[in-house]
């Protein structure tokens, strides 16, 4: 025997749909739900710039090994240029 789910709608006679019990009547949100969202979204907005404060130092300290490894890339291309013979000092 299969168990079906069944579906209420529950509409007016003028066609709206009706809010739930909980929600029905309730008013203004409560001021404490407002200071936990307020909350929220503050520690988003931290994590955010902590992470891009992060992103930025490890891009910074990156930097003096990028620039090293460059010049190493382009000393060991003179030296093959060097060694095939071509110069490229025109």
């Amino acid at each position: 025997m299969r168990q079906h789910r069944t579906i209420i709608i529950d509409m007016t006679p003028e066609g709206e749909f009706r809010r739930p019990p909980g929600l029905a009547g309730r008013g203004p949100t409560p001021w404490l739900f407002r200071l936990a969202a307020i909350g929220a979204l503050v520690a988003v907005i931290a994590g955010a710039l902590a992470l891009a404060a992060f992103a930025f130092w490890l891009a910074v300290t990156l930097l003096p090994v990028m620039i090293l490894a460059a010049v190493i890339a382009y000393v060991a291309f003179r030296v093959q240029l060097w060694r095939a013979g071509r110069g490229g000092g025109g």
